[in-house]
């Protein structure tokens, strides 16, 4: 979570949109990925990646977030789609519904939408009766 050290992040390329820049679009990206001011549109991790997306405290989305593993602490409005880890730290505001494998929610974070987890494929051929 924030403040410890962060083993869901990659080591290697890290784009950042930063305070007071707004973008506009659809975003496509692998690696990690931070936003510290406002995006509209929707962000997309490459297929098969381990990306990882960071919505920092003053960060904003405003569109559907498809990526395995997602942190926020600040604004979203749309559905997150976290094939992997979604953590909302304690200043996370979510309008949508979530999406997940693995959820950890900090006390203080609020959410207006559905839970949805979704199961991995594998477990679910596990836990039929043979």
């Amino acid at each position: 979570m924030f403040g410890k050290t962060d083993n869901h992040l990659h080591v290697g390329a890290t784009t950042l949109i930063s305070k007071l820049t707004e973008v506009t679009g659809e975003l496509h990206f692998s690696g990690n990925l931070e936003i510290e001011g406002t995006f509209h549109g929707s962000i997309v991790a490459k297929e098969g990646s381990n990306a990882s997306l960071r919505v920092l405290h003053e960060g904003k989305v405003y569109g559907k977030i498809h990526v395995p593993i997602v942190i926020i602490n600040g604004h979203v409005d749309g559905e997150i789609h976290s094939s992997k880890h979604l953590e909302l730290a304690a200043k996370a505001t979510v309008k949508g519904n979530l999406h997940y494998q693995f959820l950890e929610v900090v006390r203080g974070a609020q959410v207006n939408g559905k839970m949805i987890h979704i199961a991995q494929l594998g477990s679910q051929a596990e836990d039929l009766p043979s």
